[in-house]
Formats: structure tokens, C-alpha cells, sequence
């Protein structure tokens, strides 16, 4: 037997494989990271010149930071970002960070720690977006796909716009990142939901940016809000800098993809028989909202018809209350899908449609803290151990009197990693057991 590990949670789950399998760990690719990732962001900034000096004593400053459900490592970007805005004349009691929850539950105070460090929580205003408070938002027309750009107040009203970030590969938007922690990020219900709509789209893939509709779609939102400057970064698996990128969104996009593309794509020479696809531990599987991404990302590895094992913790349950809600009496994903395409669009529920676009046909497996009758309302199978899993797996193929050797792919950061099945090309992550 072979062991393997991927991250579960604030841990790991640890299983083995029999040696005559054929196994492939697919991975972001190993990348120099940053010596001084402050230091880098420091020189990101100077070198936006004296372009975004303050014009007066009076001006603000709005900043869209993400929520606790996206590992942006706000303590080492916020406290340069901050410096460098009270260099260029902006009062600190004049800068607001505004937590871009999107559609998710605003964050209370008590939690601002999680995602702030304690010295900037204490220095500097901190609110948090609702994205169904019409008292707090603002409407700022319709973009081209006819969607209504709907964003909170208090970020239009600011004189100086920032976003703060990360980018890395989205199930259906292609990519994280830029303008998306405004659109989105601080976005009203109803302009989210009219974006996310798309998701079923030609183009609307992971690692798809210039011909991606759902994507361009949150450009054209950001064009319309006028967000000044993004500040974002790209992380390897470990979730250490490797490039920092300041300036004007779309150029930010540009090169934070062209730093991404090669590092967050990975080979893979077969389709794969069995696929294991952790979402990366915590916080991408703080619930199965987040989790399900790296079912979507994996699936491109998977064989038709092959089972695939989902690894997310879900400490904080489904995630979405109306996702939830909208499951209780489906039997199956075909249902599912008719079920979704004959109503109106709506978030929550769409996870739905996501799980069953990838999981018709196949048997899904989630490995989760969740109670296994919510895990069967959600047509998922429930089991507390990769290996428990795969043992089972193995059980019915011997049953069945299938003795070849299984061709596996494991993906211990699916949210962060799309695989490409190239046959006959090697794959471009060596095999990785544990240890």
C-alpha cells in the first residue's frame, strides 16, 4: 500500500492505496515564493507614483477586503496598503474597510479579528457589506448582458476606490480577483444573481478571462462602479505569496493571470477511474457552498461514470439556507436539473445545479463533518474517512470481479487546481504519497 495526505479542515486525512494502482497527485505547480512579501507590496505601491495622492483633508477611502470564507492574507497586505495611503495624505479616520461578503451573511463585529489583525481593527473603521440592505446600496444602471450593477453606497460615495485580493482559478467566472470584490464582493442580491445566471454559458470555465461572459460581465460592473486601484495577490498551495500586483483592475487581472495560468494547471495523462479532491482545508471548506468548487475543478480529471470523493470539513454546515431549503423532496440531480432549468434563477439553489451538472451519472462521496442525513438530502453519500471510501470502493469492484488496477487522481487543492487530460503527455505533477 501507498499512503497519501490531503488537508481536511484545520487537519488532514491520511489514506493509502494499493501499489499497483495508478496514481496521479495533480497540484498548483511548485513556485519560488516571496522572500519579503511586505516588503513586495511596499515596492508595488511605490511604484504607482504620485498618481493617487490626496486632494484634500476631507477625502475618503473605501477599501473591499473578502470575508472569512477566502484565505487573503489581509495582515500582510493591509498594513503597507494603509501606510502608503496615510503617506500620500489620506487621514486615517477618513479610510474604511468594507467587508465584501457578497450574498453571504455580514460578518459581526465579533469576528472582524478573523480576517483583520487586532491593531487595524482598532485603528481604522471596519462595516460590513449587506447585499440585501436597499437602504445601503446604490443603482448604477444595467451592463450589456442587461445586468442591473447594483453596489453598496458607502464604496461609490468614497473618493478613493480600492479592492484587496487574491486570484486564482472560479468554477464559472475563470478567474478570482480584480474588480470582483466590488461587483460582486459589495454587489445587491439582485445584480449577483442576474451575473450568476451566466454560469451556464459557452466560456463560463475555470482559467477562461477574455472570452468568459460571466467574468467580462463583472469587468463591465467594475468599469461602472470606477474602482481606482486593486491590490491583489497570487498564492501557491500553502498559501504563500508568489507575485504581488497593484495598479489600475485590469491590468492587475492581466498580469495576476499570466503569473496564475501555468501555476494553477496540471496534466494528467489518463482519465481518471477514481478521483479524490480535497477543497484544500480550511476556510475553502468552511461549508459545502465553498467545498463544492473543487468537485467542479476535478471532475475534468474524471472518466465518465467514475466516482469521485469530495474532502471538505464543513464545520459551518451547507453554507446557504435557501440551498438547503430548495433540496428538501429532490431524489435525484436529473431531478435537479429539470427542476432548476424550469424556475427562475436564484443563488443558493444554483450549488444544486453546480453538484448536479458534475455528479449525474456518478456516484459522489463526501467526506465531511456534516450529519449524513443532511449529506443525502444534498444526493451526496456520506462517509467520515478517505479511507473508509475508498475501501468501499475497492470492495464493490472485487465484488463485481473487476481485479485490473484503478487509474486515480488526487487533487489535495481543488479549489485551486484545474486538470487537463493530455493522453500520452506525462503528467506535470509527480506522484506525491505522504512522507
Amino acid at each position: 500500500m501507498s499512503d497519501y495526505v490531503v488537508p481536511y479542515g484545520k487537519t488532514t486525512q491520511k489514506f493509502n492505496l494499493p501499489r499497483d494502482w495508478q496514481v496521479s497527485v495533480l497540484k498548483p505547480e511548485v513556485r519560488k515564493t516571496l522572500k519579503d512579501p511586505v516588503r513586495a507590496v511596499e515596492k508595488s505601491l511605490a511604484n504607482l507614483g504620485t498618481g493617487f495622492d490626496s486632494r484634500g483633508n476631507r477625502e475618503t477611502v473605501a477599501i473591499a477586503i473578502n470575508d472569512k470564507t477566502r484565505p487573503v492574507p489581509h495582515g500582510i497586505l493591509l498594513p503597507p496598503l494603509l501606510s502608503w495611503l496615510e503617506q500620500r495624505g489620506y487621514r486615517r479616520e477618513n479610510i474604511t474597510l468594507i467587508i465584501a461578503t457578497g450574498t453571504h451573511a455580514p460578518m459581526p463585529p465579533e469576528e472582524y479579528h478573523l480576517i483583520v489583525p487586532g491593531d487595524i481593527s482598532d485603528k481604522y473603521r471596519i462595516i460590513t457589506h449587506d447585499a440585501d440592505d436597499t437602504d445601503s446600496l446604490v443603482d448604477l444602471g444595467v451592463t450589456s448582458s442587461g445586468t442591473p450593477c447594483i453596489v453598496n453606497r458607502f464604496f461609490i460615495e468614497s473618493n478613493l476606490r480600492i479592492v484587496v485580493g487574491n486570484i486564482e482559478p472560479h468554477q464559472y467566472m475563470g478567474w478570482s480577483g480584480g474588480v470582483k470584490s466590488a461587483a460582486i464582493g459589495l454587489g445587491g442580491t439582485k445584480s449577483i444573481t442576474a451575473n450568476h445566471s451566466m454560469l451556464s454559458r459557452e466560456g463560463a470555465k475555470p482559467c477562461r478571462y477574455y472570452d468568459n461572459p460571466v467574468r467580462q460581465d463583472v469587468e463591465e460592473m467594475g468599469r461602472l462602479i470606477g474602482v481606482h486601484l486593486a491590490l491583489n495577490v497570487v498564492m501557491n498551495e500553502s498559501r504563500e505569496i508568489v507575485g504581488v500586483f497593484a495598479g489600475d483592475p485590469v491590468s492587475v487581472m492581466k498580469r495576476g493571470i499570466d503569473e496564475a495560468q501555468s501555476l494553477f494547471t496540471a496534466t494528467i495523462d489518463f482519465p481518471a477511474d477514481l478521483v479524490i479532491t480535497s477543497a484544500g482545508g480550511h476556510p475553502k471548506d468552511i461549508n459545502l457552498y465553498q467545498a463544492q468548487k473543487a468537485l467542479r475543478h476535478a471532475a475534468a480529471a474524471a472518466a465518465p461514470g467514475a466516482p469521485m470523493i469530495l474532502v471538505g470539513a464543513c464545520p459551518e454546515g451547507v453554507g446557504s439556507a435557501s440551498y438547503e431549503a430548495w433540496m428538501e423532496g429532490k431524489t435525484s440531480h436529473e431531478q435537479v436539473r429539470e427542476d432548476f432549468n424550469h424556475e427562475e434563477f436564484k443563488l443558493g439553489p444554483h450549488k444544486a445545479m453546480l453538484f448536479a451538472g458534475d455528479a449525474m451519472g456518478r456516484e459522489v462521496i463526501l467526506v465531511s463533518e456534516l450529519p449524513e442525513e443532511t449529506v443525502r438530502r444534498m444526493l451526496l453519500k456520506p462517509v467520515r474517512s478517505v479511507q473508509e471510501a475508498v475501501d468501499e470502493i475497492r470492495g464493490n469492484r472485487e465484488s463485481e470481479g473487476r481485479s485490473e488496477p484503478m487509474r486515480v487522481a488526487i487533487l489535495p487543492y481543488g479549489n485551486a487546481t484545474v486538470p487537463i487530460v493530455m493522453p500520452g503527455i506525462p503528467p506535470a505533477t509527480a506522484l506525491h504519497p505522504a512522507g
